[in-house]
């Protein structure tokens, strides 16, 4: 499975991009997700991750095409209630996108109109979506099981339920707090790397 590190808007500037170049060589992809953070601010940090030689092939930026575009980043990932994907990949159609789904209905609508990829969510209880119930695993296998695109699972996601996602045939998973609240970021994307890839089991940590 493929490791997506998603960022929490949690940080300065400075910090992220920091984080960032910390694990830059351990995930398979790193979601800029800053919904409070300026443009200005957002290319500030692009540009400190240029500098520390982070590999713009593995950026997904969130919602922002005008950045997407600028920055020759080319992953989009548009939320749920966003941009429809059919209009982005008319008008885009160099661009890889993805979706934020949270049913098999908008997972399928969003392959139909020319999704290359889904999130879907929340799997687990999370903090960040306090009193909403998780979806579970059911309706991510049968997206799996029938969409020709890649799936990847976000929400409440620790290394003890990697397993669980592992059985649906998921692509990937999708962690925020887990790395990016995490002491040493690094060192904790190492060990759901070493989960995904099955190096190591759940019991381990």
């Amino acid at each position: 499975m493929k490791l997506l590190a998603v960022t929490d808007d949690r940080h300065s500037v400075c910090k992220l991009a920091s984080m960032i170049i910390q694990i830059k060589d351990i995930v398979d992809f790193i979601h800029i997700r800053e919904k409070s953070k300026t443009s200005a601010e957002l290319m500030s940090l692009l540009k400190l991750l240029e500098n520390g030689k982070v590999d713009m092939a593995k950026m997904v930026i969130n919602d922002r095409l005008d950045i997407a575009c600028d920055k020759n980043i080319p992953t989009v990932h548009l939320p749920g209630h966003g941009l429809p994907v059919k209009m982005v990949r008319a008008k885009f159609p160099y661009l890889r996108i993805g979706r934020s789904v949270h049913s098999f209905e908008e997972a399928r609508e969003a392959k139909d109109d020319g999704a290359d990829y889904v999130l879907y969510g929340h799997v687990f209880e999370t903090n960040s979506k306090k009193g909403k119930p998780p979806r579970g695993t059911s309706e991510l296998t049968k997206i799996k099981k029938t969409l020709q695109i890649p799936v990847y699972a976000i929400g409440g996601i620790t290394p003890a339920r990697i397993k669980e996602i592992h059985q649906t045939k998921a692509d990937g998973i999708a962690i925020m707090s887990g790395i990016f609240s995490a002491d040493n970021p690094a060192a904790a994307a190492e060990r759901l790397l070493e989960i995904c890839l099955g190096e190591k089991n759940e019991k381990n940590f």
